[in-house]
């Protein structure tokens, strides 16, 4: 099944099995490596991307649905050299200890705040609900702070 879509801002076509999971896709055939494979069941968020600007756990998104979509990866969350404020953020609060989930926080974290831009610590808690085996949840709710905080700055 030939299935189109954009990808980080360019526009890709892939001939697969159309219940193929976006995670693979992005991974094996368009050597993106950036997501993360966690459970498989959709529950850790590890593989979170964006799908038209929504956060999407891509272990369990199956490919036919991505068709004419636009789809953006932790690689296509910066423009160019600029970081996006909560790549900027998590670098200054030393985020990450194992870093292997960080890429699912950060897009996450970002379709959160293309949706409610100054956000609580309840709307934190509601809305990022990926999971972290290191516990650094005190210095991510930290960086989505300061996140916040660079966006509105750049605005």
């Amino acid at each position: 099944m030939k299935i189109t879509f954009n990808i980080n801002g360019e526009s890709t076509t892939v001939d697969v099995d159309g219940q193929t999971p976006l995670l693979w896709v992005i991974r094996d055939i368009l050597d993106l490596k950036g997501t993360k494979f966690g459970c498989g069941k959709a529950a850790c968020g590890t593989c979170t991307i964006h799908v038209d600007g929504l956060a999407v756990r891509s272990c369990s998104y199956a490919v036919k649905f991505a068709d004419g979509k636009n789809i953006t990866t932790i690689e296509g969350l910066s423009s160019g050299d600029q970081l996006h404020p909560v790549q900027q953020a998590w670098m200054e609060e030393i985020v990450p200890q194992c870093g292997y989930c960080q890429p699912g926080f950060m897009m996450a974290t970002a379709a959160l705040l293309n949706h409610n831009p100054n956000p609580t610590d309840e709307d934190i808690d509601n809305s990022i609900v990926n999971v972290c085996r290191c516990a650094t949840y005190y210095r991510m709710r930290k960086a989505i702070h300061k996140a916040a905080a660079i966006q509105a700055a750049n605005s």
